[in-house]
C-alpha cells in the first residue's frame, strides 16, 4: 500500500509535466505537477477509505490527475 502511495505520486508528476509539454495546458510545469499530484493523493485517499475505484492504482492515478487539471484550472479562470 505505500509503494502504491509512491507510485501514485510518480505517475501524477509524470502526468503533469506531460499535460504542460504538449501544451495541454498553460499553467507551468510547477503549478501542473502540484495539481496532478494534489489530485490524485485525493482520490487515492477516496480509494482507501471508500473503496471507489476505476481499475488499477496507476489508472485510477492518471485519470484523477487528469480530471484535477481539468477542474482546477478552468475554475479560477476567467
Amino acid at each position: 500500500m505505500f509503494l502504491t502511495l509512491f507510485g501514485t505520486v510518480v505517475i501524477a508528476g509524470i502526468v503533469g509535466y506531460c499535460s504542460e509539454k504538449s501544451d495541454f495546458t498553460r499553467n507551468g510545469y510547477l503549478p501542473s505537477i502540484i495539481i496532478c499530484v494534489g489530485g490524485a493523493f485525493l482520490f487515492y485517499f477516496v480509494r482507501i477509505m471508500f473503496g471507489v475505484k476505476f481499475g488499477a492504482p496507476g489508472v485510477d492515478a492518471i485519470i484523477s490527475s487528469i480530471g484535477a487539471l481539468l477542474i482546477v484550472p478552468t475554475h479560477w479562470r476567467r
